[in-house]
């Protein structure tokens, strides 16, 4: 039988597209498994840091049966905690009085279930400053206030922050990130693969927390990234 020249270039040029549609799905399907092989890490990075604001917040209380008396008792323990705060270098721009509340304990016991004074008034002047140093050993002098009359109450305690957050976050990020990189490298080690680009990436909450009980007034700034890589053969 004879073959027509036209019918050979047609089972080439078939042959051909059989070929090339092959190569083409092998590619795929390599691109394909590539894609589908990541791994899932995660990588931190912590730093120390001295706070710096402090806020804290003096609440003090008077009793009395008189309420003229009772809110002139609030008057002159205001007076004296600013005075303790102002003769420590701070300035009126940092100290603020609160308005004053009045509570009568009478007005809802009876007989022998009431206390022997009626009025119970509360106040609080608050320090808040950038000037942590300064406040620490002022802080830890609240006793002569106590010793000037001043009874000071509940709600009392100093808390601290740290603002600055941007401006130590990016190095952060950059430390959580690469010892990410580092976990999902020996990953691959182990699994006989290498690491490619980024699949995803996620920073995730920075967390600032008190580095212990006994020292609010320094943090501890910490950052978690969750990083997913591409690996390959």
């Amino acid at each position: 039988m004879s073959t027509s020249p036209r019918s050979v270039i047609a089972a080439l040029l078939v042959a051909l597209g059989l070929l090339g549609a092959g190569w083409f799905a092998a590619q795929g399907m390599s691109k394909l498994r590539t894609a589908d092989r990541y791994v899932t890490v995660k990588g931190s990075a912590e730093k120390l840091v001295d706070a710096d604001l402090a806020v804290w917040p003096i609440t003090f209380t008077v009793n009395g049966n008189d309420l003229a008396t009772v809110q002139a008792g609030i008057t002159r323990n205001a007076g004296i905690v600013r005075d303790f705060l102002t003769k420590a270098g701070f300035g009126a721009n940092e100290i603020t009085t609160s308005p004053t509340r009045v509570e009568d304990r009478w007005a809802y016991s009876y007989g022998s279930d009431r206390p022997p004074e009626r009025y119970r008034a509360t106040s609080s002047v608050t320090l808040r400053t950038e000037k942590v140093k300064q406040a620490l050993p002022v802080i830890s002098r609240s006793g002569e206030l106590l010793n000037a009359g001043v009874l000071i109450t509940e709600g009392s305690d100093p808390q601290y922050d740290f603002q600055a957050l941007q401006s130590i976050k990016p190095a952060l990020i950059a430390e959580a990130t690469a010892n990410a990189r580092k976990a999902a490298e020996q990953f691959a080690k182990d699994s006989g693969s290498t690491v490619a680009g980024i699949r995803t990436a996620n920073q995730g909450a920075i967390d600032i927390s008190d580095r212990d009980q006994t020292s609010p007034f320094i943090k501890n700034v910490r950052v978690v990234t969750t990083i997913e890589y591409f690996l390959k053969d």
